[in-house]
């Protein structure tokens, strides 16, 4: 019945039919109804059991919506056949804009057969690719298309298997990238010589605002090699690390790149196996980045000498609106340093101490402390 009227409403422009369960019949009815809306422009099927099936009953109207700019089949099971369907009618789509294909299975061969006729949709800005087991074949013919689409400035390729073949790969055309501004390549299995390839060719990306590694094996010499680059990212406002362990090592590197981002926003630093030393020095360098507002050192054993090491220079963050230090083994001591570090911070917010070692003691010099943060929500927490 849905399909009957879609096929009256020619003028149909966005059509939301996200978190059902249509399936590949249901893609099917919907497909003959779509190819009378020829001026949709926005189309959302995520979640929606699709299967290849779906994509390939999808595809044969596709090509008939010439307006479309929006189009969203994240998680639906359309694997390596479904993508290979689509392949056939996206360089259609001349207008397309924005495309989330993330969680699909897709694969290598999907990820190629996408790239050969993506490279036709010279306006896609938006491409979320993640979680689609591509590996480092997939990256490479993905390394074409960013070659051709000089309008990208969106790339997900996380949780994928691309290794440092695939960054290398990537690599090689990033300094192509020009408006590149979000590329997120987040449990990648990318090793200190990705990280070396990615560096020499990330400074060339001027508009880079947002970068994620996180769950990578780096290492404390591939965080050095993107620290050279940092300096250059005067654009880079968002900084995501988490769960890369270079220790104290890598923090010296990470610090020196950082007193030069000045955009800098928001940096997660949570888990990568820093002490002390390494708080001590990643702050002397945060003090230089006057737009921080958001800073994660959770998980990290920085201890209370850390606590008294980040209180020192905490103070000259102004913007800070949000601080995590949950599990990193601070006691009263390291909670009285930075309850006296706290009333500086007059536009914070968020305060994460959960799981330390914080007695009634020092709960009480932090109590005194937020009662002058008059906008800290949640303010603090020791579970």
């Amino acid at each position: 019945m849905l399909g009957d009227v879609l096929s009256k409403c020619k003028g149909l422009a966005h059509f939301d039919l996200s978190s059902n369960n249509i399936g590949g019949e249901g893609a099917g009815w919907l497909s003959g109804a779509l190819e009378e809306c020829t001026a949709l422009a926005h189309l959302d099927l995520s979640r929606n059991s699709l299967g290849a099936a779906g994509a390939r009953r999808l595809a044969g109207v596709l090509g008939h919506c010439r307006a479309l700019a929006h189009l969203d089949l994240s998680t639906n099971a359309i694997g390596g056949e479904g993508a290979g369907w689509l392949a056939g009618v996206l360089g259609e789509c001349k207008a397309l804009v924005y495309l989330d294909l993330r969680d699909n299975g897709i694969g290598d061969e999907g990820a190629g057969r996408l790239a050969v006729v993506l490279r036709e949709c010279k306006a896609l800005a938006y491409l979320d690719l993640n979680l689609n087991l591509i590996g480092a074949a997939g990256a490479g013919a993905l390394a074409g298309l960013l070659w051709e689409c000089k309008a990208l400035a969106h790339l997900d390729l996380s949780n994928n298997t691309i290794g440092d073949g695939g960054a290398r790969a990537l690599a090689g055309v990033l300094g192509c990238c020009q408006t590149l501004a979000h590329l997120d390549l987040v449990k990648n299995e990318i090793g200190a010589e990705g990280a070396r390839a990615l560096a020499e060719v990330l400074g060339e990306c001027t508009a880079l605002a947002h970068l994620a590694v996180s769950f990578n094996q780096i290492g404390a010499h591939g965080a050095g090699r993107l620290a050279g680059v940092l300096g250059q990212r005067v654009a880079l406002a968002r900084l995501e690390l988490r769960m890369v362990h270079i220790g104290d090592e890598g923090a010296a590197s990470l610090a020196r790149g950082l007193r030069e981002c000045k955009a800098l926003a928001h940096l997660d630093l949570t888990s990568i196996g820093i002490g002390a030393g390494g708080a001590g020095l990643l702050v002397s360098a945060l003090v230089e980045c006057s737009a921080l507002t958001h800073l994660f050192l959770s998980s990290n054993p920085i201890g209370d000498a850390g606590a008294q090491r980040l209180a020192q220079g905490l103070a000259q963050c102004k913007s800070l609106a949000h601080l995590a230090l949950g599990s990193t083994g601070i006691g009263d001591a390291g909670a009285k340093s930075l309850a006296s570090t706290l009333v500086h911070c007059a536009k914070l917010r968020y305060l994460d101490l959960w799981d330390n070692a914080i007695g009634a003691e020092g709960a009480l010099e932090l109590e005194g402390a937020l009662e002058k943060c008059t906008v800290v929500g949640e303010a603090w927490r020791d579970r």
